[in-house]
């Protein structure tokens, strides 16, 4: 989902870009995070995790004029082990903490062969109970019918409200609202597998929306008509929504047209009032979707549709194979909103995090996908600019992991931080690509994406984690550790100075914003630049404090510019262009010391030795190599040693203990 809280203060203090950028992210978020922002501490519901839903036949009467829904839920599932009762997830009464939170769903029946079922309900579940023992195994249908007023607070799932003068209804169930207005299996293992049925009856002059594809609309004699919507894929209970409107329909094509990614349409549902806006808008739509095909293979749900509606409430929200959008007065769509919300039909629908500590497997990928059309579609400076915006955000405050505690992911506000989930989420994968280059990113994303362990399931963070370093061949254990769930970010002190002719020597100090790092591994950019305008960007593997870098630059270094396209999450502290010569070999490391057998000399990056000669304490010579930095001192007599190094950056002094 896209987000649109304000943060007036922190937006008040950033540059007019990131006044902009960061309004518009802020609004992304509200919608994702409405359903349930100040009322639910949702844990797993250990009572459903028996049974595994198959379908979904959902069939709902309603009315936008109407606070009100009635439905009939046919459930398909199989027992995963012996089962006496069934329970589902359905929302009962008031919330003692939300004085506006006020479920009246009434159950009428619930029927198995077209025999009723007992059944009770407690706060938040509906328990039935089955005729006789269903054993492992064996599946069965259980249909539900049911009617009422749904909860409804100011960030209520179920809405009913206008638009002008004319009635419209919408659902919204991230993260913990699908229970609210009808009954489901909500938590996140259990996808619906071969997806849903969805009959949506209302009165004839207005049109409905749902996932998947319409089959049909049906005049029923009676002032309604009930519109079917067929929808194939394996789906979350979140991702499932309703809206009915007096919607105008206008139909694009997406798709690269190839076999492997036929054309499919792009179904827009808008209000009258915008419509000649908001189909201004979608114009972009096509190129945008084409765009990800080529990035991360064909559209996961193509043999339906993608499609846009209009809603009420500020930001979007990527309910699958339909993103619902606001388009406010003006009637458009942003061209971010639309990127952020189509990059969710990848990532998010088709690969779903696993659990709600795992949000920045959906919101983050989407962010930076948005960022991505900023890069394609506007070019490497707006791209940064981007970036810089983003960054500027996540150290607006020192601590904060995008991975979260299980206390934390029972807040919705911590779920959908656009800090931590969004932004901070976002630039750790573009600082993946930056370590693992272009070819070896996106071939893993694309991995990801088509395992069968994952595809149209759910995911976890250890899993990208393991499709990234299978393809690149590199242990990202120590680069998650620190960006995803620990805490902060580097403040860099970077000193450059000019050495020999075609030679500039770097300096990288490091501190940390936060405790939970001692120090971040990583690729550190900076720009040189000379005074004829000229400019080498180069990028520093940094694994030490300290550590120091000789690169090859064929000018003057007048300039030095951190972190030139906001490619990593950090802060400059002090970056300088020094004059006066320094030690390049001040970060050389010898050990152990003493030593009995072997003696090693770490050296900075790009220092190569020479030659090294050892002296006793009188002076006299004990030993001379070449180009060796590991020495068999076991020949040497016990005593003190002093060691004359030569490199190519210069000559240190050593000394060491021969035990």
């Amino acid at each position: 989902m896209k987000k649109y809280y304000a943060l007036l203060l922190l937006v008040a203090a950033s540059s007019a870009f990131a006044q902009s950028n960061e309004s518009e992210k802020e609004g992304l978020v509200k919608a994702e995070r409405k359903s349930a922002s100040k009322r639910m501490a949702l844990q797993a519901n250990p009572n459903t995790l028996n049974y595994d839903i198959t379908h979904e036949k959902l069939e709902f009467t309603i009315d936008p004029a109407v606070y009100n829904i009635a439905g009939r839920v046919t459930t398909t599932y199989k027992a995963l082990s012996n089962m006496n009762t069934i329970v589902f997830d359905l929302a009962k009464i008031t919330d003692p903490s939300d004085d506006n939170y006020d479920s009246q769903i009434v159950v009428n029946a619930v029927r198995i062969n077209n025999s009723d079922l007992a059944f009770t309900r407690n706060d938040t579940e509906l328990i039935v109970t089955l005729p006789t023992t269903q054993a492992t195994g064996v599946s069965a249908v259980i249909e539900i019918t049911y009617e009422g007023a749904p909860a409804g607070s100011g960030f209520g799932s179920f809405i009913a409200t206008n638009h002008g003068s004319t009635p419209v209804l919408w659902t919204l169930s991230e993260p913990f609202g699908a229970r609210d207005w009808w009954p489901c299996k909500q938590d996140l293992n259990d996808k619906i597998d071969t997806g849903l049925d969805v009959y949506i009856t209302a009165p004839t002059q207005y049109n409905s929306v749902s996932n998947g594809l319409q089959q049909s609309k049906t005049d029923n004699g009676n002032g309604t008509s009930t519109t079917y919507f067929k929808h194939n894929y394996p789906i979350a209970a979140y991702l499932v929504a309703i809206a009915c409107t007096n919607y105008q329909i206008y139909t694009q094509q997406g798709g690269l047209g190839t076999a492997e990614s036929p054309f499919f349409p792009i179904v827009n549902y808008a209000y009258p009032e915008t419509a000649a806006a908001n189909t201004a808008s979608v114009a972009v739509t096509p190129s945008i979707i084409n765009f990800y095909e080529t990035k991360f293979g064909p559209y996961p749900f193509r043999n339906e549709k993608y499609g846009h509606a209009q809603f009420g409430w500020g930001g979007g929200m990527e309910h699958q194979s339909v993103s619902f959008m606001t388009a406010g007065n003006s009637g458009r769509y942003s061209r971010s909103l639309i990127a952020h919300e189509m990059g969710h039909q990848w990532f998010g629908d088709k690969v779903t995090c696993a659990s709600w500590n795992n949000i920045w497997l959906n919101e983050g990928f989407a962010t930076y996908l948005a960022s991505m059309v900023i890069q394609n579609f506007d070019g490497e400076n707006a791209f940064t600019q981007d970036k810089a915006s983003m960054v500027e955000y996540i150290i607006s405050q020192p601590g904060g992991a995008i991975y979260m505690t299980d206390d934390e992911a029972t807040s919705v506000n911590r779920i959908f931080s656009s800090r931590l989930s969004y932004d901070k989420g976002g630039m750790v994968l573009n600082m993946l690509r930056l370590k693992l280059g272009d070819t070896n990113f996106f071939q893993a994303l694309r991995n990801y994406l088509a395992d069968p362990a994952h595809a149209y399931g759910y995911a976890t963070t250890a899993d990208l984690k393991a499709h990234l370093e299978a393809v690149s061949g590199t242990s990202l254990t120590e680069f998650f550790n620190d960006w995803v769930y620990n805490q902060g970010y580097p403040i860099y002190d970077i000193t450059v100075r000019n050495t020999s002719s075609g030679f500039a020597s770097i300096q990288v100090g490091q501190a940390q914003s936060h405790a939970s790092v001692s120090f971040f591994e990583g690729p550190v950019p900076v720009r040189l630049t000379g005074s004829g305008g000229q400019e080498l960007d180069v990028v520093l593997d940094n694994t030490s404090n300290g550590q120091i870098f000789n690169v090859a630059v064929p000018f003057v270094v007048t300039n030095v510019v951190f972190n030139p396209k906001s490619d990593i999450v950090a802060e400059e502290n002090v970056v300088t262009l020094a004059t006066s010569a320094f030690d390049n070999l001040s970060a050389s490391v010898l050990y152990p010391n003493p030593a009995s057998n072997k003696l090693t000399l770490q050296l900075p990056s790009g220092v190569a030795v020479e030659k090294t000669i050892f002296y006793n304490t009188i002076g006299q010579m004990a030993k001379e190599t070449t180009v060796e930095n590991t020495w068999d001192v076991s020949d040497l007599a016990s005593g003190i040693y002093f060691m004359t190094v030569q490199t190519n950056a210069g000559t240190k002094q050593l000394k060491f203990s021969k035990k």
